[in-house]
Formats: C-alpha cells, structure tokens, sequence
C-alpha cells in the first residue's frame, strides 16, 4: 500500500466507512464525568497492570526479600533490600522481609518475569494500567504504596484510576495455575490465600483452548492434503 491508499483507509475511517458495521469504531474516552464517554472496555483476565505486593490471610506479608524479581527484571525497574525479621514481632513468616521495595514505573514493561520468579508470590500485577504522574518522583512506587492494605486492596493513589474488578484475577492466579499455562495444570491449587480474597478459584478453559488448537491443524492439513 503507497502514500495515497494510507491516507484512503484514514479518510475512510474518519468518515465512518469502511467497516463492516458502517460506523466509527473509535470511542470517546475521558471526555465527561460520568456517562457512556467515561467508560472502559473489558480487560482480559491476563491483563498485566500495576503490580501489589500481597499478604497471607493472617496479614504477614508473603516477599521474603530474596531480590528474584529485581535479578530476573529485563527493564532494572526493581530494587529491593531484605532484612532479617525481629523473632519478637516478624513481618514475614520466613527469615527475611523485604525492608525495602521500589518499581520505577518509567522503566516498567509489564512483562509479568517478576511475578515468575517469586517463590512466595508475594508480587503480582493487577489490571489498573492508567497513570496520571505530575512529576517523575511519583512514577517510582515505594513498598508503602506497593503493599496491600488491612483488607487486602491495592492501595489507591491520587494518580490511579482504578474500576471495579481490576484487582480480580490477578496474574498471580494466571502464575500459579502451569508454567506457561500448560493444560495439564487445568484446576489445580498451587498458591496461598491471600489476605482479603482468601483462595483464588483455579484458571479453566485451556483444554478447550488446546482442542480448538488441534481442530484447527486437523483441518489445515486436510485443506492442504486435497491439494496433492
């Protein structure tokens, strides 16, 4: 496609031509308080958003301070110092606490390693991905503002926007399922509650997803098959 069939499809587009419905697909975001112009279209439950630091259901918190996510970080947008618990009064239930976290959200890609490489899924990315930064200090998040509350909610800053349900789901219920989602994990328990949501349900749907899979590398080699 050259210069002119680009600024075609633009043109059709901003004219409301061109697609199946005959309409414009594109919605008006922000553009009010309230209304249809304030609203979000769905997220999928693999969404990856602003990270939380998580506790187990008695209030512990689960990182442990062992640094896996900072080490396995392709973007160096973690620091993290651990510290040995008080034997009077632990914060962790382990040996160590994480006394020091920080997600520079400048540098973040959201590629969901860190939640991997957490032995305590102590980290985990929910689905609020809109920031509203005022200056540069605010995109780095310290572990006051990383940490869940006494609920067990993310806490909500002045900058986020969050909706209902995005901290459902969170990608530690993606993690814990399988490795790479593999099916043969479909509905098995791998991880601790966590305080305020108790025991996430367990991921289904990957066996139907594999099926549809071979369905459809069954039909492309017939299809290719009456060829010969």
């Amino acid at each position: 496609m050259g210069y002119l069939g680009g600024f075609g499809v633009t043109i059709r587009k901003f004219f409301g031509h061109g697609t199946e419905t005959g309409r414009v697909v594109t919605q008006q975001y922000r553009a009010g308080q309230g209304g249809d112009s304030d609203q979000k279209r769905p997220k999928a439950e693999r969404m990856h958003g602003r990270h939380v630091l998580n506790r187990y259901e008695d209030g512990m918190e689960k990182c442990i301070g062992c640094e896996l996510c900072a080490g396995v970080c392709p973007a160096r947008c973690i620091y993290v110092r651990g510290r040995d618990n008080d034997p009077a009064a632990p914060t962790s239930p382990g040996e160590r606490f994480g006394f020091v976290y920080e997600i520079n959200y400048l540098r973040c890609i959201h590629c969901d390693l860190c939640v991997e490489a957490c032995p305590t899924e102590a980290i985990t990315e929910t689905k609020m991905f809109e920031f509203s930064f005022t200056n540069r200090q605010d995109a780095i998040y310290t572990k006051d503002e990383l940490l869940v509350g006494d609920d067990g909610a993310p806490r909500h800053l002045p900058w986020e926007d969050w909706r209902p349900g995005e901290d459902q789901h969170t990608s530690a219920w993606m993690r814990a399922t399988a490795p790479s989602g593999a099916a043969e994990f479909e509905g098995i328990v791998a991880w601790a509650g966590e305080l305020g949501y108790g025991v996430r349900p367990a991921e289904g749907g990957q066996p139907l997803e594999a099926e549809q899979a071979a369905a459809a590398h069954a039909a492309d080699h017939d299809d290719h098959g009456g060829h010969h």
